[in-house]
C-alpha cells in the first residue's frame, strides 16, 4: 500500500478515518462493532480504517491507545 496517509475526524459524529493512497472503489467490512475496514474491490487491499465513537473508545485523549484490528508495519512504508 503506497501513497499519502490521510486522517479525517468528524468531531460532531465522533468518527475517525485513516486512509492510505488515492481513493479507489471499495467495500466496507465491519471487523469489530463500530470498526470498519475499507478494502479495494479489485485487489482486496485495505485502503482505510474507520472508527465509530472514537472518543468514547479512548479513556485519555492526551494519550490515545486503541487496539486496532490490523497490524501496520510503518518501516515497510518508508522508501529505501
Amino acid at each position: 500500500m503506497k501513497g499519502p496517509m490521510n486522517v479525517y475526524y468528524d468531531e460532531k459524529g465522533d468518527f475517525l478515518e485513516i486512509s492510505i493512497g488515492k481513493p479507489t472503489k471499495c467495500y466496507a467490512e465491519e471487523v469489530k462493532p463500530g470498526i470498519f475496514l475499507r478494502k479495494d474491490e479489485k485487489t482486496n487491499d485495505v485502503r482505510s480504517i474507520g472508527i465509530v465513537s472514537f472518543k468514547k473508545r479512548s479513556k485519555d485523549m492526551k494519550d490515545i491507545k486503541l487496539d486496532l484490528p490490523i497490524e501496520v508495519n510503518f518501516s515497510s512504508m518508508i522508501p529505501a
